[in-house]
């Protein structure tokens, strides 16, 4: 696995634009693992989560050039094309399937394995960065984020989760987004 530092996703990602098939690979090879570590959190079936992970990338090659650097980062667009796809996926209703936990925990093994050193004191420091950003939030806001990008709410469920309107929570993701955004740098 490859460090972080030095990777241009935006670049990665305006080459695919231009048809650059090396820049795909490039993106597949650098995050794939943890890619599928997304699609497997939502979806909970290894099979269908390397689905996920397939079509994902379809999207990202097909739809490259729709990203904009102006709007987010590159790999935060890759991460959510990936992620938006597995919440499709069960949000269709076409498949559910639980998954074991000792499969989880072999995957989690396995990923921990291929990690290098300074990839984990990376992963380290941005996860300290953003625990500090989320404490700063509001509890609702906080709670909402974490109940979409963790757990994999649809708004309509964290709605349900927080006795709150759809609107509110759509608004309470959306500004504490911003605010995260903004506080990550």
């Amino acid at each position: 696995m490859i460090a972080s530092e030095g990777f241009d996703y935006d670049g990665a990602l305006a080459a695919c634009a231009r048809g650059d098939q090396g820049a795909l690979r490039r993106i597949y090879d650098r995050d794939s693992r943890s890619l599928l570590g997304v699609a497997l959190r939502i979806v909970r079936h290894r099979q269908i989560a390397e689905d996920v992970l397939h079509d994902a990338f379809l999207n990202i090659w097909t739809r490259a050039g729709s990203f904009d650097p102006a709007r987010g980062a590159g790999r935060g667009w890759i991460y959510s094309v990936v992620r938006n796809q597995a919440l499709s996926l069960v949000r269709s209703g076409e498949r559910e399937i639980g998954v074991d936990e000792e499969l989880l925990d072999d995957l989690g093994a396995a990923a921990a394995a291929d990690a290098g050193m300074a990839d984990a004191f990376e992963l380290h420091q941005d996860l300290g960065r953003l625990h500090d950003c989320l404490v700063g939030l509001d509890v609702v806001k906080r709670n909402s984020i974490l109940y979409a990008y963790v757990d994999g709410c649809s708004h309509s469920e964290i709605a349900e989760r927080l006795n709150s309107p759809l609107g509110t929570v759509k608004t309470w993701i959306r500004r504490g987004l911003t605010a995260l955004r903004e506080c990550m740098g």
